[in-house]
């Protein structure tokens, strides 16, 4: 690990120099005593890998299981509580987190493959401790200290062990609030961008999965919320079908004659590469975001591409995760591309309700794990002719339009914490600097 000097009034320390008082390190409980057989369905959550990232995210605050208070007693020795920075210590090593001090909950306790820190407050700032502890210097630093064969490890002895630049506590509490300014906005706009999913979601549902307008129609009532020359555009009875009744006039089509559907196929290995040449391309969930994917890996010779907006689904477990092309990509063989070049809006949606759809391809290891061409073409659907879709597009395509500029504004956004963290936190640029940067840009 390599860093330039740092400024006269910081200086190096370890993780262990700033521990709290107590057994302020230590270790997840032995396997025997969390597993599955101890797990209950409410009680005390325990904090796993899935609540811990290796991209700055402070902590994943749900996907729990639970331990009994009882059990948690037993382990009260393995106890997390905000402020406490949590690192995985087997498998994915580099993840870390910090329990926010708006946290959901009282009390954690770690699995047996995690470690917990409790630093000393007088001397150290957890965010700003956990700011050092994601940065890709030490996120590489960590891994480099692997001391598994199979399954990668650190212990309690290397994570004491780690060094941290120290700061006076007011610089260090000036530099989490200049990165967590930009995380409260990257966060602010996540939520939004789930907001107005909803909406979105919440419109197709009440239109074209529990007929709403239709209801109200036909029990002589005047659609809720709609305008008079939309709700004009739904009829007032219903038919029988296959899918039993639906409104008069629509019809149950395959996916596959309004949708047009592409399969990836993996391009040959030689073509693959990470210094951006060729087309972004992405081959899984692995590469999924909340709502569009991450570039990883590029391809100079693509076999199959999709077009953006159209919709990306995961044709290989887990069946079903839904993302959305936001540029020209290669698609590998986990992943079929919906839809046309634009617009649409409805496929997602209608996906996005059928929650339950891949159970059939995707359940306990009985089944496929995987879904066909023929099978997503095969998927029944209402379609409510060319005049009600095109007027759910013209609502839809605002938000998802919305969404796709806010979640290119947390990119720019994340750009700008990723370039001032290791600057700030290693003395290499004015905190007054960073401040008047950080304004200017939000």
């Amino acid at each position: 690990m390599t860093i330039k000097d740092l400024p006269d009034s910081w200086k190096w320390v370890t993780l262990d120099d700033v521990k709290s008082n107590g057994r302020a390190v230590v270790s997840g409980p032995f396997g025997s005593n969390i597993g599955m057989r101890f797990f209950v369905p409410i009680g005390v959550p325990v904090i796993r890998g899935n609540n811990l990232t290796t991209n700055m995210k402070k902590f994943i605050d749900d996907g729990f299981v639970f331990v009994s208070e009882e059990k948690a007693q037993e382990l009260r020795g393995c106890e997390a509580i905000p402020g406490d920075l949590i690192f995985t210590a087997a498998g994915s090593l580099g993840q870390v987190g910090v329990i926010p001090t708006n946290s959901n909950y009282r009390k954690y306790i770690i699995s047996n493959k995690q470690l917990r820190a409790r630093l000393d407050s007088s001397i150290i700032d957890s965010s700003f401790a956990f700011y050092w502890f994601s940065s890709p210097l030490m996120v590489s630093h960590i891994r480099q200290q692997n001391t598994g064969s199979s399954v990668p490890l650190i212990n309690l002895s290397i994570l004491k062990g780690l060094p941290i630049p120290l700061p006076p506590l007011s610089d260090q509490r000036a530099i989490v609030s200049i990165l967590g300014a930009l995380d409260d906005k990257i966060d602010l706009n996540r939520q939004m961008n789930q907001t107005l999913e909803a909406i979105a979601q919440a419109v197709f549902k009440s239109w074209f999965v529990d007929f709403d307008p239709v209801k109200a129609k036909a029990e002589g009532r005047e659609p809720e919320g709609l305008a008079p020359e939309i709700a004009a555009l739904f009829p007032d009875n219903f038919v029988d079908s296959e899918l039993g009744p639906i409104p008069e006039g629509w019809r149950v089509v395959s996916l596959g004659e309004v949708f047009k559907v592409v399969m990836g196929q993996s391009p040959p290995g030689e073509t693959y590469n990470d210094a951006e040449e060729g087309l972004p391309f992405f081959q899984g969930i692995r590469d999924f975001g909340f709502r569009f994917p991450t570039r990883r890996v590029y391809c100079t010779d693509p076999t199959r591409v999709a077009f953006k907006g159209q919709v990306l689904l995961s044709v290989r477990a887990p069946v079903g995760a839904l993302n959305v092309a936001k540029e020209r990509c290669a698609i590998g063989r986990g992943l079929a591309a919906l839809g046309s070049v634009e617009h649409n809006g409805y496929v997602l949606y209608f996906l996005k309700n059928k929650i339950n759809l891949w159970d059939a391809f995707d359940g306990g290891g009985t089944v496929f794990g995987s879904v066909s061409k023929k099978d997503i073409n095969a998927i029944s659907l209402v379609f409510p002719g060319e005049i009600l879709y095109e007027q759910f597009q013209s609502l839809s395509d605002p938000l998802d339009s919305m969404i796709f500029v806010l979640e290119e504004e947390s990119i720019v956004l994340a750009a700008i914490r990723d370039t001032l963290l290791p600057k700030l936190i290693s003395g290499g640029i004015r905190i007054k600097d960073a401040e008047k940067y950080v304004e200017a840009k939000l």
